[in-house]
């Protein structure tokens, strides 16, 4: 009985103590806190893995690592190996030398007047101020480990957070050799490597507590658990991001990223309010369309026959078939449009320049002012280092560091560069093929719904259920291309990066960017573009119709009756509305129903007894291109609401309550359905500026061009400044007016098309009226007025508005003079500490020189 109960005690003592280890973030002695992890599994790894393991770990420890293997009998599946890692203060101070890592050395002592007036209305959208400002702020420098005495170290446990932690660990990872003899085998190195060839399953820094409640460690921070709280939570949607926490947490990167996301957001609400008041104008001056009730009224828009729309199997109609879409059309196709175009060519400019203001301010608050210098001098890939066998001088460092050849790099370019041309052939190809599919099924469908000879006058018609169908098959048909397409442009755009070797991770991330928006660009807008300026605009006129690539049963394409613009506005809508829904469903779906898949196993034992390491690696991997994703679906939306804006003001608004979700749903999914991201850090947000630029100057040329060339605007007001009765201003005969003459046998009547035509019988019959040539110079003119006008005031706007609030630049230079100074008098220091030390050991004496001072008897001894 005295043995039983021993045995129970001393087993029930191990079950306490491995309850307390393994819900912890730290070693089994309690005090060294696990930086990394690495796991794998043993039982089917050959002798090579073995050896690669054996050799990296070894490797580890002896630049400073200190490991602690968790046997795979500890592990909850039995067969997973965790190593846990370490990094001494010695390593940390010594790689953060090496990193310049910004640490403070000085509170920060200049007055915060960031306090804007009547800052109480904004008291229920903030969050508790330990969220927000968690520390004081402070005066950084790069580290110096000779001077670590210059800085405000209390405690060196303490002093590198986490992220910063985790940061250097990785860099150590990445560049450690697996191989003994390192001059023999250049390129066996890096964690990245041993995680493709399988010798590890995983490689990541731990969260520091569960999201759902606070770690039982007093030592641990419990900073997800925070973040889960008061950001990650959907009913904190009204309420700022804690972007201080963020960034502390998961690293400047993550950090930009969202609040480059929650600014956007922020700018979307103005845009989205002037859009919804456009939209309601058009809706409050729906009673005033004079061209909509002559389409509906049975005495004119009843006995106007219309030409077929397609050949031998499509029928007359007539055009007040067209009546609703011609009243919808009005919503969006009125004089708003035309303001809100001018709007939004402003708007984006304001979003871009205020954004590069906090974007400024937060470099300076976030320490990332002189980051992009260091990064492209120091942090090379390590990719980069072991392809690249040559070596060279680094002018700025006087070091020798690999380089690429400038042959090898044209060729590899050259190369890229065609792939890239190549693909984007293919995605223009496949769009052609959908279009030329649109034009072969309607004429299919629009024989088999035709039921009788008569039924080409009845308003039921062959027109409004063949283009449905077409429509639906051919959105159909796009989508399946796009996903098809989609799965590959990763696979290609990674494939011919890698090829290129860029030197740093910046630099990798931005060719990558350029690659990928290139292929969605055209993947997603190329539809829109046809409809918008290329759809209706290659007709011809009866008699002579133009064919697509001469084929005649492929007549191109007119614009629905009641104009392109409410084509251009339905699509726009299904394509923008369609993706954002289906990508924040499958954001949050995927990664879960993955994780639940994962850890089912698990869920049959205590949670005591299921580790930290073991809960995170049952998680989803955030991955090298996790933040690439978020914006890449953010710069495409970015270009639904400015490229085509004009056809539909409610853009604004639909992608403003979308961010709203996508703003929590992204911070949902990174804190309870990933493993922790490696930090790194970022200044801006990259090669996305200049995307986002360059489409805030395209939208200008693609708004003007709808609203002259889409919209019907234009013709409506040369009719009614030009054309109308008796010189009137009115609407009155618009219709009548549009609509071009053509002879046919079948009716004792003329058909008519929408066109400025000469009628049959006069002697240029069937060419372009003067009114054409009118209207067609009054597009011109309004294009290039709409055009110099917005970018007068964009250039203006950005001139007044400095990229770097003064504020923000009084603070730098604050800084940079401080730690001149204060390093400057930590040297005097220093010297006379020196001074006094080495004045007890010189044998001279004032006495010898009695007319030098004390500091003058302490130099002639030096």
């Amino acid at each position: 009985v005295f043995s039983s109960f021993h045995t129970a005690f001393k087993v029930s003592f191990h079950i306490d103590k491995q309850q307390q280890s393994k819900d912890s973030v730290f070693f089994r002695d309690g005090v060294r806190r696990i930086d990394f992890v690495l796991s794998y599994d043993d039982d089917k790894d050959g002798e090579r893995k073995q050896e690669r393991r054996k050799v990296y770990e070894a490797n580890l420890e002896k630049v400073g690592l200190e490991l602690e293997t968790e046997d795979k009998s500890e592990s909850e599946d039995g067969k997973t190996y965790f190593v846990k890692v370490h990094a001494p203060w010695e390593v940390l101070a010594t790689y953060a030398d090496v990193l310049k890592i910004k640490v403070p050395f000085k509170v920060n002592d200049i007055p915060d007047n960031s306090e804007m007036p009547m800052n109480w209305l904004s008291t229920p959208f903030r969050l508790p101020e330990h969220v927000m400002h968690p520390e004081p702020d402070f005066f950084t420098a790069p580290f110096n480990k000779s001077k670590s005495d210059f800085f405000l170290i209390d405690n060196k446990d303490t002093f590198f957070p986490p992220s910063t932690r985790n940061r250097i660990v990785y860099y150590i990872l990445s560049r450690c050799s697996y191989f003994r003899d390192e001059c023999a085998e250049k390129d066996k190195k890096g964690i990245k490597r041993l995680l493709n060839n399988g010798t590890y399953t995983a490689a990541f820094p731990l969260h520091d507590s569960r999201y759902w409640i606070r770690s039982r460690d007093d030592k641990c921070e419990s900073e997800r658990y925070n973040l889960y709280k008061h950001w990650a939570r959907f009913l904190c949607f009204f309420k700022e991001q804690p972007l201080n926490l963020v960034r502390k947490y998961y690293g400047e990167k993550i950090g930009i990223y969202f609040a480059w996301l929650g600014f956007y957001t922020e700018m979307l609400l103005f845009a989205a309010v002037v859009g919804t008041i456009c939209f309601i104008y058009g809706f409050l001056t729906y009673g005033d369309n004079q061209w909509s009730e002559e389409i509906c009224s049975d005495k004119i828009g009843g006995n106007i026959v219309m030409c077929p729309l397609c050949d031998k199997k499509c029928s007359y109609w007539k055009l007040n078939t067209t009546c609703n879409s011609s009243w919808q059309s009005h919503l969006f196709d009125n004089v708003g449009t035309v303001f809100f175009a001018i709007f939004m060519g402003i708007w984006v400019t304001l979003f871009l320049e205020f954004w590069k203001r906090r974007q400024a301010r937060l470099e300076y608050e976030w320490d990332l002012v002189d980051f992009e210098e260091e990064q492209q001098q120091l942090q090379l890939r390590p990719e980069y280092e072991t392809k690249c066998t040559n070596r060279k001088m680094n002018r700025i460092t006087q070091e020798m560091e690999p380089y690429l050849p400038i042959t090898s790099k044209c060729a590899r370019s050259c190369l890229s560069g065609a792939t890239v041309l190549l693909w984007i052939s293919l995605i223009i190809a496949c769009i052609i093929g959908v279009i030329a599919y649109r034009l072969a099924v309607y004429a299919a469908f629009a024989s088999i719904m035709k039921d009788s000879p008569t039924a080409h006058l009845e308003v039921v018609g062959p027109y409004i259920t063949p283009q449905l169908a077409t429509s639906v098959t051919a959105s159909c048909i796009n989508f399946v291309i796009i996903m098809i397409l989609n799965l590959m442009y990763e696979r290609v755009a990674v494939w011919i990066t890698d090829m290129e070797i860029p030197k740093t991770h910046l630099e990798y991330e931005n060719k990558l960017t350029v690659k990928m928006f290139l292929f969605q660009f055209v993947n997603y807008y190329s539809s829109c573009f046809y409809v918008a300026f290329f759809k209706g605009k290659f007709v011809g006129y009866p008699g002579k119709y133009a064919y697509m690539f001469g084929w005649s049963q492929l007549r191109n394409e007119e614009c629905d009756p009641g104009g392109c613009l409410i084509e251009l506005t339905t699509q726009l809508v299904i394509v923008m509305t369609g993706k954002q829904v289906w990508g924040n469903i499958q954001e949050a779906l995927v990664p879960w129903l993955m994780n639940w898949w994962g850890s089912r196993k698990a869920r049959n034992h205590p949670e005591s007894l299921y580790s930290r390491w073991e809960q995170d690696h049952d998680l989803q991997g955030f991955g090298q291109l996790g933040l690439f994703y978020e914006y890449l679906e953010m710069v495409i939306q970015f270009g639904f609401i400015t490229l085509f804006v004009a056809s539909f003001p409610l853009a604004p608004l639909l992608a403003l309550i979308n961010n709203i979700i996508e703003v929590r749903v992204d911070a949902w999914k990174l804190t309870t359905q990933f493993r922790r991201p490696v930090a790194a850090k970022a200044h801006s947000i990259g090669a996305w500026a200049e995307i986002l630029n360059g489409m805030a100057v395209l939208s200008v040329v693609t708004n003007a061009f709808i609203v002259a060339f889409t919209s019907d605007m234009i013709p409506r007001l040369v009719y009614m400044y030009a054309y109308a009765p008796k010189g009137e201003m009115t609407m009155k005969g618009y219709i009548n007016n549009s609509l071009s003459v053509f002879n046919i046998s079948e009716f004792p009547e003329f058909s008519r098309y929408r066109d400025y035509r000469y009628p049959p019988g006069h002697e240029k019959q069937y060419s372009h009226t003067m009114q054409f040539w009118h209207i067609l110079a009054a597009k011109l003119a309004f294009i290039i007025i709409m055009e110099h006008v917005v970018f007068i005031v964009k250039f203006l706007v950005a001139w007044l508005i400095p990229d770097v609030p003064a504020d923000v630049r009084a603070r730098v230079k604050r800084e940079r003079y401080l730690v001149q100074e204060y390093l400057h008098n930590y040297e005097v220091e220093k010297l006379k500490i020196q001074l006094s030390q080495n004045s007890s050991e010189c044998n001279c004496t004032p006495m010898i020189y009695p007319s030098l001072s004390k500091h003058e008897v302490l130099s002639e001894c030096l």
